[in-house]
């Protein structure tokens, strides 16, 4: 786990309550970074301490491609409702089915917490009143994503990580993160 990580979500809590709406009345907290670096873990802490929703890109991206498709689906779907004042509705895709289920209902929250690669999007900057970047060593992010998804994540490595450096050289999502969190080799969270 990142050290601290219970300071860490409250003082991201703190900071994003001291931040204006940007998504009509809901302030965003957007918790980006690579794959396996720690974001639904600290985006289940921060959502704790806000007492919000916790909106996962992995339920938008639509499949092993679907890195840009998920911000998309973000900003269309859940962001841009909000930003109107009215209901959200979630899409999830099933990664084991490989199709998509019920949308979940998300009802005009004070707070949301959007976690996943791509959170930081420039597409959905406009919407989002904090932005949380971690950075985590890439062996120890690959460890860790063979630990928790084995086999079918080792196949599909090097495809998402072509993803995330073109998302990354577009968007520059870490140089324009309002908070850095880099976790030491070997103690960053899941």
């Amino acid at each position: 786990m990142i050290a601290g990580l219970a300071e860490e979500a409250a003082a991201i809590a703190a900071a994003l309550q001291a931040r204006e709406p940007r998504a009509g009345l809901a302030r965003v907290v957007a918790i980006d970074g690579r794959a396996a670096s720690g974001k639904s873990t600290l985006a289940a802490q921060v959502a704790t301490e806000l007492g919000a929703p916790c909106v996962h890109l992995e339920d938008l991206y639509g499949g092993w491609d679907g890195l840009a498709d998920g911000v998309t689906r973000l900003v269309a779907d859940v962001l841009l409702p909000l930003a109107a004042g009215g209901s959200a509705f979630v899409p999830r895709y099933d990664w084991h089915a490989r199709l998509w289920r019920e949308p979940l209902l998300l009802d005009g929250p004070a707070d949301v917490v959007v976690e996943g690669v791509g959170a930081g999007a420039l597409a959905a900057a406009p919407f989002v009143s904090l932005m949380v970047w971690i950075d985590v060593p890439r062996d120890l992010r690959y460890e860790r994503a063979m630990a928790r998804d084995g086999e079918l994540f080792a196949r599909n490595w090097e495809r998402w990580a072509e993803q995330e450096d073109r998302y990354l050289a577009a968007d520059r999502s870490p140089e324009r993160a309002d908070i850095v969190l880099r976790a030491p080799a070997r103690a960053a969270a899941r």
